[in-house]
């Protein structure tokens, strides 16, 4: 895909949450922000200021609060760095501690106020309402950065659409992997993750700067004014999360922590409006079949149940792009039943020899070292042609790289000879023939 694509119609942004005004805004329970206030606290003295920071609530909301901590002897006042009671120094008690301490051993969570699900759950359903769809040209765009075939775009292209499940299959060192992260390039856009989520008063953590890109700086923002949205809210990218072979059962489960006493969120409800992509799929910690019978009623009703260790369960939205990534056989992996279940199934072959060619190129540019057609003539008539061997896509990146590192070694400059691609090749493949 050498030819320039067209410029992609710009995707509109996730609309930002609320500012809440008013403590019903938060739809929390106010016994539930007092104690999370006085769980700020536990850590050290802090100013009526830093308290809002922390929980990521504007102080208007929290002043009364604090004024009824105080009458009830539970924190003090140590001083003040400014007019106004946000710019109060507020301490902890001791009846203050031992109440803080009692909160603690119920629920240790300390951060940002949680939103409730049905809040989260709403805002779920409005971005899955304005998704909206991907026009070849977003496809193409999302997918620039590679060497693809049109003949793979035109079958991913309808598959992100229809936001339904995918397996991607084929031999190893495709891009398989790759080619999920595109498709999360392609959907595009930002959404909106809560740091956390309150059940009935059980706390989930859901933001993960692993698997969540922010897009916006954390900066200090003056909360006695009014912010421009809700904080407990991060703006990020629409999420790519990866799982491989450590895939366990209880990952697909709210994670508790019996010494911290709050959950945090599987790997699904992290992926939500985004891409989850189960890599090396049959080569996980369980068995195939019981991971898919555990997606097997969310991935047709898009809808997902979760339990809290107490025995209540939950519902949450499953608005995730699943796509298992596999060289093995989809047929040996899965009944007719699941895969009925997953409409797309996708082969990722291995490149031509003229894309083998522009991936080689791409990846030269990439590490400043000039194309010659000669030296790849070279690699081709002496470590592929002798034994038949398939070309991957991955190849000529790690070929490229191992001559690299090889030049760095040597001190001298990089430079793609046919004596260094013969220790590239020795080093990489088992049955090199040059080796």
């Amino acid at each position: 895909m050498t030819s320039a694509v067209a410029a992609p119609r710009a995707v509109p942004s996730a609309a930002a949450p609320p500012v809440p005004r008013t403590l019903a805004d938060t739809g929390l329970a106010p016994d539930h922000v007092e104690q999370l206030i006085l769980k700020t606290l536990y850590t050290g003295e802090l100013t009526g200021m830093a308290i809002a920071e922390a929980m990521r609530l504007p102080f208007s909301i929290l002043e009364a609060l604090i004024e009824r901590a105080r009458a009830e002897r539970l924190l003090e006042v140590r001083g003040a760095t400014g007019t106004g009671s946000a710019g109060y120094r507020y301490m902890l008690t001791d009846l203050g501690r031992d109440r803080t301490r009692e909160y603690l051993n119920i629920n240790g969570y300390i951060g940002p106020a949680p939103v409730p699900l049905n809040q989260y759950c709403e805002t779920m359903r409005r971005l899955q309402a304005a998704r909206g769809f991907v026009e070849r040209d977003r496809l193409r765009n999302a997918f620039g950065h590679l060497i693809i075939s049109d003949s793979l775009l035109e079958q991913l292209g309808p598959a992100v659409n229809a936001n339904k499940a995918i397996f991607l299959y084929g031999p190893p060192g495709n891009g398989k992997s790759v080619v999920a992260d595109g498709m999360g390039r392609a959907m595009g856009g930002d959404m909106y993750v809560p740091h956390a989520i309150d059940v009935e008063g059980s706390i989930v953590t859901m933001y993960d700067p692993i698997a969540h890109e922010p897009l916006d700086a954390e900066e200090a923002l003056n909360l006695i004014a009014e912010a421009p949205r809700d904080r407990r809210w991060v703006r990020i990218r629409r999420p790519v999360v990866v799982v491989g072979g450590e895939l366990t059962l209880s990952m697909l489960d709210l994670t508790f922590n019996h010494a911290s006493k709050f959950y945090e969120a599987p790997v699904q409800l992290k992926a939500n409006g985004g891409v989850l992509l189960v890599d090396d799929f049959g080569r996980q910690r369980m068995r195939p079949e019981d991971l898919l019978n555990r997606w097997i009623v969310p991935l047709e009703s898009r809808i997902d149940f979760l339990t809290l260790h107490t025995g209540k369960k939950f519902q949450v939205p499953f608005d995730v792009l699943v796509s298992f990534a596999t060289n093995l056989d989809p047929a040996q992996l899965a009944d007719e039943a699941f895969l009925r279940r997953i409409p797309y199934k996708i082969p990722i072959n291995d490149p031509t020899s003229d894309q083998f060619a522009r991936i080689f190129e791409l990846n030269c540019r990439r590490n400043n070292l000039p194309f010659d057609p000669d030296t790849l003539e070279y690699l081709y008539h002496h470590h592929y042609q002798p034994i038949s061997r398939p070309l991957r896509a991955c190849q000529p990146r790690d070929l490229i790289e191992q001559v690299v590192a090889l030049c760095r070694y040597r001190g001298i400059e990089p430079v793609l000879t046919p004596e260094n691609l013969d220790a590239a090749c020795a080093a990489y493949f088992i049955d090199d023939p040059g080796a």
